[in-house]
């Protein structure tokens, strides 16, 4: 009888891990990566339209304003790690995860951790090319404004995604 018990509380406890991490483990592991992706990407997009931008400003600083929003657009990845993190600890009870749970929380992070890491990249490189236009024309703000809208469609893609993942994982 007594052997039994244990067997079964073994079996509880491997059941509670997967590959050697908790629920608790993996799903925070997800959400570090999903914001570290994103604020990786956010860091690097915004110093590509950021070098372009200094330029322009010290032709003329009164572009500053003009600038702004395609300086801050490569940011957006990095807000999309951070909700995705935050919504891990709202999602799940991250105390009663199974392993098994946790870690496919974990690979539901993986589309805002890996897209919006890329897609701020390109988003910065494509926000730099359109302060360009905004250099030389500050009235087509609104045009340059669209291409790294483009880009900025796949990060909000991926967080759809990684929210819509969230809803089929059992809690």
């Amino acid at each position: 009888m007594v052997g039994a018990v244990a067997q079964a509380a073994q079996g509880a406890a491997q059941a509670s891990t997967w590959g050697g991490l908790t629920g608790f483990q993996w799903a925070i592991f997800g959400a570090a990566v999903a914001f570290i992706g994103g604020g990786m990407g956010s860091a690097i997009g915004i110093t590509y339209v950021s070098n372009v931008a200094s330029g322009i400003l010290v032709e003329d600083p009164d572009k500053f304003g003009s600038l702004l929003p395609l300086l801050a657009i490569p940011g957006t990845q990095g807000i999309y790690g951070l909700i995705t993190a935050i919504l891990v600890t709202i999602f799940f009870d991250l105390a009663k995860l199974t392993g098994l749970n946790g870690l496919l929380v974990f690979f539901s992070c993986l589309p805002v951790a890996f897209v919006c890491l890329v897609s701020a990249i390109y988003q910065g490189l494509t926000a730099a090319s359109a302060s360009a236009m905004v250099a030389r024309r500050t009235e087509e703000l609104g045009k340059a404004m669209v291409l790294p809208a483009l880009v900025e469609t796949y990060a909000v893609f991926s967080l759809i995604l990684t929210i819509y993942l969230f809803t089929r994982i059992p809690k």
